[in-house]
């Protein structure tokens, strides 16, 4: 894609021309800042810790595999967590419920895969709102993860997180639309931890994570009998920020396939599937492409894994604040 050549090329010529308007974007994002901090712009504090997974380049960094692990380690540590989302794509006009079968052409994809979890998960463009509404449907939710809040400084958060691609890292270093960054590289040494999804040496921060995300096992969504895959056409699909973190996956699992990449976000209709005899997916794809019920598609779903123990971290912190 194009905008992938220009943001993760480090002279681009079209890279340079965008950078007027990367300064009125930086700039634009310096007053909003500045007006939430004064008081000028209202942000609410809510009862409970608000942990903030985020990041501070578009595209997928692996933001939702981190948030459901860190759902799942909560619990196991004996707290009830909820999870708040925009809802990228979704249509919703005030703060809604999500359910593992809601409409993710309503809700956004990313939050009906959260819900599959089993934690309480509401969406809305406002996330404070979408935490007020959690809190009052749920009232035994004791902590909030906020999925992508990095950027909504209308919630006020008590631990910010930022997840990084160690394989893109922050692209030629330029602020959107000339480059990835959301907010200057130097927003890391405000953040109370940052995760690194793969290697990049070049990152440091005083407290820094690895993350991998593990393969699964491949199952149907409608329960196709699984059989032996040799000698059939097999294609991966995709609609996801980083393509091709899918496919090299796919890769080290020994397949082989043809690649068709889609726009973050995708909304997939039928004529988008390829002519092959097995489809592959990812868990995020899926939620949009189980409309279809198509026997084809097989879904990989990615375990997150963290070095060193960052539900330990977290934990800690998490204590730290009910006791100030």
């Amino acid at each position: 894609m194009l905008i992938d050549r220009i943001w993760y090329t480090s002279r681009h010529p079209l890279s340079y021309l965008l950078r007027p308007l990367a300064w009125i974007f930086a700039g634009l994002g310096t007053l909003r800042r500045a007006l939430f901090r004064v008081g000028f712009k209202q942000s609410i504090r809510l009862p409970v810790p608000v942990i903030v997974v985020g990041n501070i380049t578009a595209g997928g960094t692996g933001k939702t595999p981190l948030t459901l692990y860190l759902a799942k380690q909560l619990q196991l540590l004996g707290y009830r967590p909820g999870i708040v989302s925009r809802g990228y794509g979704g249509k919703a006009q005030q703060p809604l419920c999500v359910s593992g079968d809601s409409d993710p052409l309503i809700c956004g994809d990313e939050p009906v895969l959260l819900a599959r979890s089993g934690v309480p998960v509401f969406v809305f463009s406002d996330r404070a709102a979408a935490g007020q509404a959690l809190l009052s449907a749920c009232p035994d939710v004791d902590v909030l993860l906020c999925d992508d809040g990095l950027q909504h400084y209308r919630l006020q958060r008590d631990i910010e997180l930022c997840v990084v691609d160690g394989e893109r890292g922050f692209g030629n270093g330029a602020l959107i639309p000339a480059g990835p960054l959301r907010e200057p590289a130097s927003r890391l040494k405000k953040l109370d931890a940052v995760i690194v999804n793969g290697q990049h040496d070049s990152i440091s921060h005083p407290c820094l994570f690895q993350m991998s995300l593990q393969p699964g096992e491949f199952y149907s969504p409608v329960n196709a009998p699984r059989h032996a895959w040799q000698g059939l056409r097999v294609a991966a699909v995709c609609g996801i920020g980083n393509p091709l973190r899918f496919f090299n996956t796919l890769r080290t699992l020994g397949l082989v396939f043809s690649e068709h990449a889609f726009a973050d976000h995708h909304a997939f209709v039928a004529a988008d599937l390829p002519d092959a005899d097995i489809i592959l997916v990812t868990e995020k794809d899926a939620v949009k492409l189980a409309v279809l019920a198509d026997v084809r598609i097989w879904v990989l779903p990615v375990i997150a894994e963290l070095t060193p123990d960052l539900a330990c971290w977290l934990g800690a912190e998490i204590a730290r604040l009910k006791h100030r």
